[in-house]
């Protein structure tokens, strides 16, 4: 018996979150289908009630996909409450409510062509259909906006509600009404017009009107919209309809709710494409690329074909729909608990997509490296719209790695390239491959620039990998004389993780040192004493007020904690990380300049403290060297620390409950910003990680956590809520 005991305890536990479906017992289906109910309906909620999605629309793919796989082996465990009997989310109590008198449902998903098979291998089995008999579809790009639904009485607009739960939405009459007459009618044009019409599509954002209103937004200091879907819904639930009206939103027709009359119980017309016809006669806007395919080839060449235009479109989509064109069928088909049976989305990858490479551009960074941007036709990828791919250095556009193995087959990256790109998470995103049966016949290798495209025109050269760095770089070598290097500079100085001075972002910068106003760090401090003579006031974009915030703004970053300071100079290998050791390492300004000045001048006794230092090495050590023993830049030092006082670092606490203990915090935090914890944390003696091992200590986890709550539980790491984090560190 007690040998039985010990082999249970020993027996390892299986992570459920991982274990495929078909080997989980009853209780661990019973634990992960609660667990994803809890965590879809919180992504249900930031999408459909707050615009504000965490994750993209293909994990959330992965979890709906689990969910319903446990449900189907499982059935017991679906109730009433189940996820799949429900659609989007409940309203947000921001609007009035408004219940459907016909349920707005949502489509089930097709992620492969064999899926595409089956949908209509079922469909073909629940018609009791001969194989020969053909069955035709309507097929239309499936655009990525907010599902609205108009419903008109006599013709008129009487009501607008969007898709809500699918049985209750919230009320956006007044917004919807700005959209004008082209895009929604206020009255249906035609004759015979049912009593009451609802008709029901997609509100959207074109892509080309998105960047603008990002534009505008970023230049105002307003919220900064993740992809066209996230600005339309966030145009749409403003309780100022003006400001909807100042949006550009537009409108495509594609489905009906309740549609009936007196003198008679039938539908405009027989067919899906017939109704979409008559939408066009009562004067909506409707898809231009539906199309009318008659099998499962011709819905996946449509597939293929729409994917490749994907990138020329000016709107958004992340997939096409297939649905049965007979409605007499359809009514016969059905639905199957909140999904139709006769319609499908057929999804596109959604962290790749195909596009076009107009041009390759050269950035020159605060260390003089030269990287090249390629500037794309814009394009949405996992949730983004992406106009710009970064091609890394001279090696990765000839089709060569970092460690000089092959990249691409072989295949060099040229201006007019088709190519496909991809987008995982929060990385960069990058060409994946080149498409060359659509290269362009005139299309010329790509040269990289000998000389930097600075005034300057000095020369660049070739320097070996550095630690950190992907593959060989090139290098302006006018350092502080060339005007890019000088503005990034500048840029990294009144950026948010080093001197936060709001109100001087990139533009601002780039206008000041074109003016001559500010050519290095010092000068930001004495533009106040200055503006007698400037008068910035009067430049165009500014006014009294914004000039005297920005002032404000100046004076409140005239004491800056050690850390930022050093940081903030910009010294080549010294990132946030090692400035704090630096910083914690010598205590005050006077103690690490002091030590800069002797390593600079190759004292071994000072080299050989610094290089104690926790995360100080050999290339941090060359690289304050280098910094310290170069004239011009003790100038700028000299003339930097005359405006502002550097307070003495903090240091870490060897007492408290977290003292050497690893923390990683996830999820969208409420009460402290992400560098607030970060700071509070390493202020409190703990190390902060990006990652969960088994080596952490504490994950703290707030809303929407997602695989790094995952691999704590994995683990048996401590998994905190915020609150139980503020109580441990007191």
């Amino acid at each position: 018996m007690a040998n039985s005991k010990m082999a249970k305890r020993s027996k390892p536990s299986i992570n459920t979150d991982k274990t495929p479906v078909d080997l989980l017992t009853a209780k661990q289906a019973a634990a992960e289908y609660a667990r994803l109910q809890t965590e879809i309906a919180g992504h249900d909620k930031r999408y459909y009630q707050q615009d504000a999605p965490v994750i993209s629309d293909a994990d959330y793919d992965e979890l709906r996909l689990r969910h319903n796989a446990i449900e189907s082996r499982f059935p017991d465990l679906r109730t009433f409450e189940s996820l799949s009997l429900r659609v989007g989310a409940a309203p947000t109590g921001r609007f009035k409510k408004v219940r459907h008198a016909v349920r707005m449902l949502s489509l089930d998903n097709a992620f492969a062509e064999q899926d595409v098979v089956d949908f209509v291998g079922r469909i073909r089995r629940f018609l009791n259909l001969p194989e020969d008999e053909k069955i035709t579809f309507s097929a239309e790009p499936k655009i990525d906006g907010l599902s609205m639904s108009l419903r008109y009485e006599d013709g008129e607009l009487v009501t607008a509600a969007t898709r809500g739960d699918g049985e209750e939405g919230e009320d956006v009459t007044a917004n919807i009404r700005t959209l004008g007459d082209k895009e929604v009618p206020h009255r249906l044009k035609g004759r015979n017009i049912p009593r009451i019409t609802e008709v029901r599509g997609e509100v959207y954002m074109t892509k080309a009107d998105f960047l603008k209103l990002n534009e505008r937004q970023k230049a105002a200091g307003d919220t900064i919209f993740a992809n066209p879907r996230n600005s339309a819904a966030g145009s749409l639930r403003q309780k100022d309809p003006s400001i909807t009206a100042s949006r550009p939103l537009g409108f495509f027709a594609y489905a009906w709710g309740e549609i009936s009359d007196k003198s008679s119980k039938s539908l405009p017309a027989d067919t899906q494409s017939g109704m979409i016809k008559w939408f066009e006669h009562c004067g909506f806007k409707t898809n231009p690329l539906t199309k009318i395919c008659h099998s499962v080839e011709e819905l996946i060449a449509f597939h293929r074909q729409i994917g490749e235009e994907r990138a020329r479109l000016d709107y958004d989509i992340d997939g096409v729909v297939y649905k049965v064109d007979r409605l007499d069928w359809q009514e016969r088909l059905g639905f199957v608990s909140r999904t139709p049976r006769w319609a499908i989305a057929h999804k596109f990858p959604a962290e790749r997509a195909t596009t076009i490479l107009n041009d390759i551009e050269i950035q020159v960074g605060r260390t003089g490296s030269l990287t090249p941007v390629g500037k794309l036709e814009p394009v949405g990828v996992g949730g983004v719209i992406v106009q710009n791919v970064t091609l890394h250095n001279e090696d990765y556009i000839k089709g060569i790695g970092g460690k000089g193995e092959i990249l691409r087959e072989g295949r060099d990256i040229r201006r007019g390239d088709t190519v496909i790109i991809q987008r995982a998470g929060d990385v960069i995103p990058q060409v994946v491959d080149v498409i060359l049966e659509k290269r362009p016949p005139d299309s010329k290798k790509y040269k990289f620039p000998t000389k930097c495209p600075c005034p300057l025109k000095t020369d660049v050269v070739r320097e070996a990998t550095s630690a950190g760095e992907e593959g060989a770089r090139n290098r302006c070598t006018g350092e502080f004389a060339c005007p890019f290097q000088k503005i990034q500079h500048l840029i990294l100085f009144a950026s948010r993780r080093a001197f936060d001075i709001e109100g001087l972002g990139e533009k601002q910068i780039e206008l000041f040192y074109e003016n001559g106003w500010v050519k290095e760090p010092g000068d930001i401090f004495t533009l106040k004493a200055r503006n007698a003579k400037l008068k910035l006031e009067e430049v165009e974009g500014y006014g009294e007020t914004s000039v005297r915030n920005l002032f404000a703004a100046i004076d409140e970053r005239r004491r800056i904690s050690l850390e930022r300071f050093i940081f903030a100079l910009g010294i080549r290998q010294v990132g946030e990380t090692t400035a704090l050791a630096l910083a914690r390492g010598y205590g005050t300004w006077k103690a690490f300049h002091d030590a800069a000045l002797k390593v600079a001048k190759g004292d071994e006794e000072t080299i050989a403290e610094m290089d104690a230092l926790d995360q100080i090495g050999d290339t941090v050590i060359q690289a304050i060297a280098a910094y310290f023993s170069e004239k011009h830049n003790l100038g700028i030092v000299e003339r930097l620390t005359r405006e502002v006082t550097i307070l003495d670092a903090e240091r870490p606490k060897t007492d408290s409950k977290i003292a050497g203990k690893t923390v990683v915090f996830t999820g969208s935090l409420e009460k402290f910003t992400r560098d607030e914890a970060k700071a509070t944390a390493e202020r409190l003696g703990a190390k902060v990680s990006g990652s969960v091992s088994k080596k952490t200590d504490y994950v703290v986890a707030g809303p929407g956590a997602g695989s790094k709550l995952a691999e704590a539980q994995k683990h048996g790491v401590t998994v905190l809520t915020e609150d139980e984090w503020l109580a441990l560190i007191g």
